[in-house]
This record gives C-alpha cells, structure tokens and sequence, in this order.
C-alpha cells in the first residue's frame, strides 16, 4: 500500500508540473502566431479580440496584428499634428478611430473624422489620415489585400518610411 501511494505521490509531484510547463508552452505557441486560445482554452482560428481596447492601448505608429489570406488588421497612432502620409494603394482599405480627432483626405477633399468614424479608401485613390488634433489619434484599419509583413511593428512615422516592407505572402497561420 505505501509503495502505491508513494508512486501516486511522486507522479503527482513531477508529472503534474511537467504537463502544466508543456502545456503553458503549447498555449504560448498558439498566441505567437498559431491561431489564439478563446476563454475556453480552445485554439481557434482567425481573430477574435476587444479591437477598440487594442487601438486605444496602442502607442506604435504602426502594428499589424493579424494578416489573412485576403485582408490584414493593423492598429496605428498618430501624435498630434502627425500624419500616416498620402498614398496611393492598389487594394482596398478601411480605416475605424477609436480616439482623437483629425482629418480624412481623399483626393484632395477633407473630412473631418473622431472617435467612432469609419472611412473606406478604395484601390486607386489618393488619400491621407491626419490627426488635427492635441491628442494621439488612435485607430485601426484593414487591407484588402494585406500590405504589410506579418507581425511588422513600426514605433515611429521616420521608421516606417524607412523600412520598405511589404506584404510577403506569410499570413498569420
């Protein structure tokens, strides 16, 4: 009998925390980049996620949080007075603010945009999001296509500029 309860005592002691230490690893493997745990514990695919909670914590000019076949999430902040710089893309874009206030320009026409407004570029048109206000603007926009690298982040405009990244074909899973 103590030979019985002395081979659970020790299985409990060092195999408990072994699967516990693989399992913690198994999970982390999932949120870097292999789908995301739900609250269940469940791997799912795809992104499921408080977007406004991420915008608004963000402080990277750029970050892209998630890149699909056909579309890429990324969350941005302009500081005061800054601006994303007018460009031209051959896809689609939405962009969504969740704080601050600026302007929306495309081609050439200014809309004044704040928290809660949406504004879809579409391929071929020159445009511009500028944050007139005293405050980071904080949004998020998608590509469709994707644009950027997987993962890329970009604490600054200058770094951004100078890094000439683009989408690669690697998706986030």
């Amino acid at each position: 009998m103590k030979k019985i309860v002395l081979s659970l005592l020790l299985t409990v002691i060092f195999a408990v925390p072994a699967f516990s230490q693989m399992m913690d690893m198994s999970m982390k493997e999932h949120r870097d980049g292999h789908g995301q745990m739900n609250e269940g514990g469940v791997v799912m695919k795809g992104f499921v996620q408080d977007i406004e909670g991420l915008a608004i914590k963000n402080d990277e000019f750029r970050q892209v949080l998630y890149t699909a076949k056909h579309c890429q999430l990324v969350v941005m902040a302009l500081k005061p007075k800054e601006e994303i710089g007018a460009e031209v893309h051959k896809l689609d874009q939405f962009f969504r603010v969740e704080e601050g206030s600026g302007e929306a320009v495309l081609e050439g026409v200014r809309t004044t945009i704040r928290a809660g407004f949406a504004v879809i570029v579409p391929a071929g048109t020159n445009h511009n999001i500028i944050n007139t206000g005293s405050v980071p603007l904080k949004l998020y926009t998608i590509y469709a296509p994707p644009n950027h690298r997987d993962g890329v982040v970009h604490h600054t405009r200058a770094e951004a500029e100078k890094d000439n990244e683009h989408f690669d074909g690697k998706t986030t899973e």
